[in-house]
């Protein structure tokens, strides 16, 4: 690709990105991204096909702005502190961009980019470093899908509902409520009793009932991380099967 053919692209795609975060419902069209870049329809066209070819282009332009925060990161020690700092990042990220984030999750995007699944994979590691620590309730798969989903739900609320969501602490309230299904109480810290001897019983049974998928996290997490020689690899394959219906059992 020339250089010339390269800076038009990238002109059209930085006008385009301009365009959608000012604009009052994050909608462009394409001749006006087209007068903003100096550029005729042909050209736009040329590049990214048509308006959702742009607008797809825009949004991995997003993304990559985003993994810019995560790419650089070391993972900490702690894992679980690493997972409040993510979620956090997320939601200012989507709080500094709401158009772009809302056509970033915008069910329209029938493609989604592959910068997001890096996101998501780059979530699911901090979550196997805690399942290998013994920190984590579920299999992280299923863990990573719930606090994804939250995160996402709970942004996309903040953003397209700013005057009905107004409380500050919000984000962090849903992310405590969610880490501390996902997480061990352990995990979670040391907690302040409130309800009596009652209260300390009716806790006391329900962590008896989330040994088994605790245990079961735990474990599968640490043979995927050393295989045991004893076994072989279809052996290996059904255990890990029995092992993650074990971590994501219901207590009931």
């Amino acid at each position: 690709m020339s250089t010339s053919v390269s800076s038009t692209k990238a002109r059209i795609l930085e006008v385009a990105a301009e365009l959608v975060a000012n604009s009052p419902d994050g909608d462009v069209s394409t001749r006006a991204v087209c007068e903003a870049a100096g550029v005729g329809a042909p050209a736009l066209y040329r590049h990214f096909g048509d308006k959702e070819g742009l607008l797809s282009a825009v949004v991995d332009h997003g993304y990559e702005k985003y993994l810019a925060t995560k790419r650089g990161r070391r993972p900490g020690t702690d894992p679980i502190q690493d997972l409040r700092d993510g979620w956090d990042t997320h939601t200012e990220f989507a709080l500094r961009n709401p158009n772009l984030y809302r056509l970033m999750n915008s069910p329209a995007m029938r493609t989604p980019p592959v910068a997001a699944l890096e996101s998501h994979r780059i979530l699911t590691g901090d979550l196997r470093r805690a399942a290998e620590q013994g920190r984590l309730r579920l299999a992280p798969e299923l863990a990573a899908q719930m606090i994804m989903s939250a995160n996402v739900g709970v942004c996309l609320m903040l953003v397209s509902r700013p005057t009905t969501f107004t409380d500050e602490t919000l984000s962090r309230r849903v992310r405590d409520a969610v880490h501390a299904v996902v997480f061990t109480p352990e995990a979670m810290g040391p907690r302040t009793a409130t309800g009596g001897d009652e209260e300390a019983e009716e806790e006391a049974e329900g962590g008896a009932q989330e040994v088994l998928p605790a245990t079961a996290t735990h474990l599968a997490a640490l043979l995927r991380q050393a295989p045991r020689p004893e076994f072989t690899s279809n052996e290996s394959a059904l255990l890990g099967e029995w092992l993650d219906r074990l971590s994501n059992t219901t207590p009931e």
